[in-house]
């Protein structure tokens, strides 16, 4: 027993969260985002909790740790020199991608550039064929002399080997891999059968590329944390949140860095499904709003709802299609560019636009004082009353309100002839419809009703906005989670130990039996098994979820099926053809149950047992209705600017109720109910809030 560290870093404030599992005792704390260098804020963010707790970093036994680091380095390619080793005659593989256009109809169309550009690709003249069997093998002397080249004339740092078929038989790459790393130690290499064993060589070798390119920024990162943390005095166990919410060791992510594209995010999705359980809320949406951006996730039956693809980099913010497509197991996100940093500004049109552009941490929004001469939300919702110049973060972060709205006026006001709270009320609602939107198209693509379950808000700009954004999507119920602000962070603290691995493996069924069958995925299992045992689990002590992408004989693309638990695999493979048709049936209505069924990958997951929070209201009050702090001058467009109560939540008490409007402040969020919503304490804490009609 002792104590807990989630730590994770977002484009504008770094969130913690540290429990006593001893008693429970939860501890938050939230510092700006030191975008140079983001260990530096780590480090001072569990120095100053240390301090403030009055214990030794000695007594911390696990910190567990998300980033955007990654996906920064990928949208902004700030990662290391990397060049790429190809079958000859297919290094264009990288510019030709999925030959498809986004937008039909843009003759301006544009695609993002390759990770790797035409100059760092290198042909080696091996080939292999499609079944696995060799052609020619690779020449080692041909890939010393290529390499030795890109490190001279480019001075990489960094390679991918991309060899087609080797998802089939991976002897080509991993001999070069293992001799590129042999002579050239100072290399990070990575190999396409090790990353991502799938067919489809551009969606492979494009994750490996990106799992290059940030293979040494995250080596270099990881280790200065590490060291940073071992001057400080802690011995424990350090951890990384993946894209999947689960939880890896430190040398994990090191060799598969693409997999930490989502980590923070993750983990916040993965709180939410614990409090839905916890509440009786299985199903949920999840809504996310931190500094830079907005993120919404779909929970079913207690569950994340989870993918092998995610795209980033994208050359337009909402069109599918316009960035890299990268396979990895990931929590299905949709991201919005819509943060409290968000930048508004006026388009082509004329029109007002709220992000994706951020002010970030440095120089942030123009309230901030650091320098930020631009609108962002924050200061929209500073200037509408919705946050206190005085009490933000607990008052150890002073706003300037003046600067907020100077810079409203001057950027939004004046070229539209609007006051400055009509300017400042249509960022902030701009910010609405633009979430509302992005939630109604991705639950629309995955098949989900939001109408018939309830919101979970979180992030530090997400109280200000969840109950408008419900009232527009017609969601009954809206959840506010004590710690809203560092929702995510707390999240990694139920984060378990997990690793997936996806191979594929092209069969029908009528040419395997059930011995086959289980030899397969017992080959797998031993492989994920493998890792989690090096991380000091037992084998008994891990859960294991099994799923095939499957498809009719002669269909180009294919569909997940999730397969029951079983304690002998074996036991089903006779249920494969109605468990394939069942879900086939549930996307598109109908379905061909004597077509002959192929199976293309083979899906494995382990994870650990769930850690635990002991079940704790942070609740400071005695009285079941507390008074108001105090009284604001808040703006509803139902009254204009009218006296709000201000509630310090802390001091609720179970059954308490609030009929707004009212703002419900926490040290790192505030909470914005508008006329005719009500929220109630619940035994845990939460908010639960129903939004009312508009007055």
């Amino acid at each position: 027993m002792g104590y807990r560290l989630g730590i994770d870093i977002g484009g504008t404030f770094t969130d913690f969260a540290m429990v006593n599992d001893d008693d429970g005792d939860l501890t938050l704390e939230k510092l700006l985002t030191t975008p140079a260098d983001p260990s530096i804020a780590v480090l001072e963010g569990f120095r100053k909790l240390l301090d403030d707790k009055g214990i030794q970093a000695s007594q911390v036994h696990s910190v567990i740790h998300g980033s955007t680091l990654v996906t920064n380095a990928v949208i902004e390619r700030k990662g290391a020199a990397a060049a790429a080793l190809i079958t000859e005659g297919f290094s264009d593989v990288f510019d030709i991608a999925l030959e498809r256009r986004y937008d039909l109809y843009d003759l301006r169309l544009r695609l993002p550039d390759p990770i790797i550009p035409r100059s760092l690709r290198a042909e080696v003249s091996e080939r292999m064929r499609e079944d696995g069997s060799a052609i020619r093998p690779p020449d080692l002397n041909e890939v010393e002399r290529e390499v030795s080249a890109l490190i001279d004339c480019y001075g990489i740092r960094a390679l991918a080997v991309c060899f087609l078929h080797s998802f089939t038989n991976p002897e080509h790459e991993q001999t070069v891999a293992n001799f590129v790393r042999r002579r050239f130690p100072q290399l990070y290499v990575s190999a396409s059968s090790e990353v991502l064993p799938f067919m489809r060589e551009y969606e492979r070798w494009n994750t490996t590329a990106i799992n290059t390119f940030v293979g040494p920024l995250v080596d270099a990162y990881l280790s200065r944390i590490e060291a940073g943390l071992a001057k400080l005095g802690f011995s424990g166990l350090f951890h990384i949140v993946t894209s999947s919410a689960g939880a890896v060791t430190a040398q994990v992510a090191r060799q598969f860095p693409v997999r930490m594209l989502e980590s923070g995010p993750a983990a916040g999705v993965l709180m939410a499904a614990h409090i839905g359980r916890r509440i009786g809320m299985p199903s949920l949406l999840s809504f996310d709003m931190g500094g830079t951006t907005a993120k919404g996730s779909i929970v079913r039956n207690g569950r994340p709802h989870k993918k092998y693809e995610i795209e980033v980099a994208r050359v337009h913010e909402f069109k599918t299609g316009s960035g890299l497509p990268v396979k990895i197991p990931v929590v299905d996100m949709i991201e919005i560019g819509a943060g409290g940093g968000g930048i508004a500004e006026l388009d082509d049109r004329g029109l007002l636009r709220v992000g994706p552009r951020s002010a970030g941490a440095d120089p942030g929004p123009a309230c901030y004082g650091r320098g930020g001469k631009q609108a962002t939300l924050t200061d929209a919702n500073l200037s509408l009353g919705y946050y206190d110049s005085k009490s933000f973060l607990g008052g150890r972060m002073a706003l300037d309100k003046a600067a907020g709205e100077d810079a409203i006026a001057r950027g939004i006001g004046k070229p539209l002839n609007l006051t400055l709270e009509r300017a400042a009320w249509g960022i902030h609602e701009t910010i609405n419809e633009d979430v509302a939107r992005a939630f109604r198209v991705h639950a629309s693509e995955i098949g989900f009703d939001y109408r018939r379950c309830s919101m979970l808000a979180f992030g530090g700009s997400g109280p200000a906005h969840a109950m408008r954004i419900a009232r527009k999507l017609r969601i009954p119920k809206v959840v506010f989670p004590i710690g809203v602000g560092v929702m995510s962070a707390i999240g990694m603290l139920v984060s378990p130990l997990s690793f997936q691995v996806a191979r594929t493996n092209r069969v029908f069924l009528d040419q395997i039996n059930s011995e086959q069958f289980g030899k397969f995925f017992g080959s797998l299992q031993e492989e994920v098994s493998k890792v989690l045992l090096e991380a000091g689990l037992s084998e008994a002590s891990t859960t294991v979820h099994r799923s095939l992408d499957m498809r009719y004989e002669g269909q180009g693309f294919e569909i997940e099926v999730p397969l029951p638990d079983a304690k002998d695999v074996t036991e089903l493979f006779a249920q494969l053809p109605q468990l394939y048709a069942d879900a086939y049936k549930e996307i598109f209505s109908l379905s061909f149950i004597d077509e002959p069924i192929e199976i293309l990958n083979w899906k494995i997951e382990a994870i650990g047992p769930l850690p635990r929070i002991r079940d704790r209201c942070l609740s400071r009050g005695s009285q079941t209705s507390p008074e108001p702090r105090g009284r604001r001058r808040a703006y509803f467009p139902e009254s204009g600017f009218i006296d709000c109560p201000v509630y310090d939540r802390y001091t609720f008490e179970p059954g308490f109720t609030v009929q707004g409007p009212a703002l419900i402040e926490e040290r790192e969020s505030t909470c914005v109910l508008g006329h005719n919503d009500r929220a109630r304490l619940d035994n845990y804490g939460n908010l639960i809030a129903e939004p009312g009609t508009s007055a």
